[in-house]
């Protein structure tokens, strides 16, 4: 058989090997969503999001688990996206080529790939024994510790691809650097910014481990930030273990809530993606 003859071959063979690949991933996506959305529907029901998380045994709804899940994600990302957002704009503005940022990125690349888990026992041994009890609070630096690499790598990346000449534009006009940083680099990557805030929050949106470690759980409706606060992934985590019907069915429903949150928020993300791609 000829040289080109054998190429062909090998390329058919890992074109199939690639093509079944695909196909065996897709299929076991396709049936983890029909079973979610057979099962989420069949617990979604307006009282879901009208009432809370009920005793064993009785009907109730995920409103508390909702309401935490929102507060304890939004504190998280208010503490976390500015600081992911100033150190990569240090990284890509300022110390470009500085060995400070050379030793940021390393520790950045190790906290993106390290598992929630250790960040929720870091947060324990540093707010949570020290401080006594389980808290909303601590619940909120678990998730600002999981946002910042996930803000700071897209923000360096984002600045980067923004053109030079832009910024030796401004400087030629007598722009101070600060004001060419929010006027001209911030509103060429105002997309690509955005995007990573929402990839950081469809990150930490269904984090189970660092809430167990930090805002633990509740049974009742609680907005008291200094104490333990119901949230969706905590509360899925323990109602599917359950015995109890109705716990499972929650379960599911809330499962299907977070889902179609994620992706909701991955749509967004790609549509600013690509407007930025247009401009």
């Amino acid at each position: 058989m000829s040289l080109y003859g054998q190429r062909r071959r090998a390329n058919a063979i890992s074109l199939s090997l690639c093509v079944a690949a695909t196909v065996v991933g897709l299929a076991f996506l396709v049936v983890i969503l029909l079973q979610l959305l057979i099962e989420g529907f069949g617990g979604l029901s307006l009282s879901v999001f009208t009432q809370t998380t009920p005793p064993p045994g009785s009907q109730g709804g995920l409103l508390n688990a909702i309401v935490g899940s929102l507060i304890i994600t939004a504190l998280g990302l208010a503490v976390g996206a500015p600081l992911g957002m100033l150190a990569g704009t240090y990284m890509a503005e300022y110390g470009r080529y500085s060995k400070l940022t050379t030793v940021v990125r390393f520790i950045n690349d190790i906290l993106l790939s390290a598992p929630s888990i250790i960040v929720g026992l870091f947060i324990y041994e540093v707010v949570v024994a020290r401080v006594g009890h389980f808290s909303a609070y601590a619940g909120a630096v678990a998730l600002a510790v999981i946002v910042v690499p996930v803000v700071l790598r897209t923000t360096e990346d984002m600045l980067l691809l923004v053109p030079n000449p832009l910024r030796e534009a401004a400087a030629a006009l007598g722009m101070p650097r600060s004001v060419i940083v929010a006027k001209v680099s911030y509103r060429a990557a105002r997309a690509g910014l955005v995007t990573g805030v929402l990839l950081a929050v469809a990150r930490i949106s269904g984090e189970t481990a660092p809430l167990l470690f930090t805002a633990l759980n509740n049974q009742f409706f609680s907005s008291d930030l200094n104490a333990p606060m119901s949230t969706l992934p905590v509360v899925i985590f323990q109602f599917a273990l359950s015995p109890y019907k109705e716990w499972q069915q929650l379960a599911w429903a809330g499962a299907l809530i977070i889902t179609f949150a994620v992706l909701a928020l991955s749509i967004g993300a790609r549509a600013l993606g690509a407007q930025r791609n247009e401009k």
